[in-house]
């Protein structure tokens, strides 16, 4: 393979891989949105007849502590949204984030470090030639 057909191959690794990393950092960002939205939006519970039912405070914005009491207190609004289930959701967003942000940083740098060299070298080139300028 010629100089130039293996630099532009190098290049269209390193824009895949940032693209990969962009899209392991947008389902991260999707993971996020998910946790925020388990933890600030207001939710209904049905009673365990399921007659009626409950409007509950969001989980991390709450008062009068619906969402944090638990049954103990007649409330069922406790037991709908645990707190392991968007701390699980968090903890799985950070490995794709730190994937993510890995991959498109060594995608971009790749990319850039092949079009630098490539001006390095066109910068030489031009400088052995006699009268070039």
């Amino acid at each position: 393979m010629r100089s130039r057909e293996y630099d532009l191959d190098f290049r269209a690794t390193a824009r895949r891989t940032s693209a990969w990393g962009m899209g392991l950092l947008a389902v991260a960002a999707l993971f996020w949105t998910w946790c925020a939205l388990l933890l600030l939006t207001p939710y209904e519970v049905e009673s365990p007849d399921g007659r009626n039912t409950d409007t509950c405070q969001s989980r991390l914005l709450t008062e009068y502590g619906t969402a944090n009491d638990g049954r103990h207190n007649g409330d069922l609004c406790g037991d709908e949204r645990d707190w392991p289930e968007a701390l699980l959701i968090l903890g799985l967003s950070v490995p794709v984030s730190v994937a993510g942000a890995v991959l498109f940083t060594v995608g971009t740098v790749s990319g850039r470090m092949s079009a630098h060299s490539e001006a390095m070298r066109e910068l030489d080139r031009l400088a052995d030639t006699p009268n070039a300028f």
